[in-house]
């Protein structure tokens, strides 16, 4: 067993009899950890505090980490960013809740990757400091695919389709995982951008939620066991 001082995002929290809480987080020191959070639904003076782990909070953890595979135990939290906005704000909450069960499903390396997690960490935050955030959770997750290994192959953009299955633009657009004519304009819109670049991407509530289910349709193509949200009809309902 090791002592780790690492940052931490949590991913999902799950019940644990009465009094207790199973914390999947994303550190930066040795990617996915799940802990076991003994007594915390009760109420007491000190110690961890439920608050700290809402999803995608941003935390600075003291934890002991066990073998591959094992419940670990925090030692000590604290808020290492704290959100000015996205508590305050239900577009923003359906966002995060979104993108949560989104990167649960997405990630599941126990190794540390500092660049997926500094991408995490950034992307919040631009969501904490911006208003206009209507195509955010879109962008966040296609260029989330850099990190996974199937970010779009962006040679040969003269084609007038893409396929999803392969990660490339095509001509051959009778296959089926093969996106062309309105559906390929408007994922076209944000390949090759970033968070800065969003705000001058216009989509309509019909367009959003073609995007969205492309992307969507992408992750599970290139990703096994990934199952798709259970919060996406609440963001549906958000963005309309």
């Amino acid at each position: 067993m090791a002592v780790v001082t690492t940052k931490a995002i949590v991913l999902s929290t799950l019940k644990y009899s009465d009094s207790s809480l199973i914390v999947k987080s994303y550190t930066q020191e040795e990617g996915l950890k799940s802990y076991l959070i003994r007594g915390i639904l009760k109420a007491k003076k000190g110690g961890l505090k439920i608050a700290y782990f809402q999803p995608l909070n941003q935390l600075n953890i003291v934890a002991s980490h066990r073998n591959k595979g094992s419940l670990n135990t925090i030692k000590e939290a604290q808020i290492s960013y704290p959100y000015k906005t996205i508590y305050k704000n239900i577009i923003k909450q359906s966002v995060v809740l979104f993108l949560s069960e989104v990167l649960s499903y997405s990630i599941k390396e126990e190794e540390k990757n500092n660049a997926l997690f500094e991408y995490i960490e950034t992307g919040l935050v631009w969501l904490d400091l911006h208003d206009k955030v209507a195509n955010f959770h879109l962008l966040f997750l296609l260029n989330l695919t850099r990190f996974l290994g199937f970010y779009p192959d962006l040679t040969e953009k003269e084609k007038i389709g893409f396929d999803l299955l392969e990660g490339n633009f095509t001509n051959v657009t009778s296959q089926k995982n093969v996106i062309y004519g309105n559906n390929f304009y408007q994922f076209n819109k944000l390949l090759g951008i970033n968070f800065d670049s969003i705000e001058n991407v216009s989509f309509n509530k019909q367009e959003r939620q073609i995007v969205l289910k492309i992307i969507i349709q992408y992750f599970e193509l290139h990703l096994d066991g990934f199952k798709k949200p259970k919060s996406l009809q609440i963001l549906e309902t958000v963005f309309s």
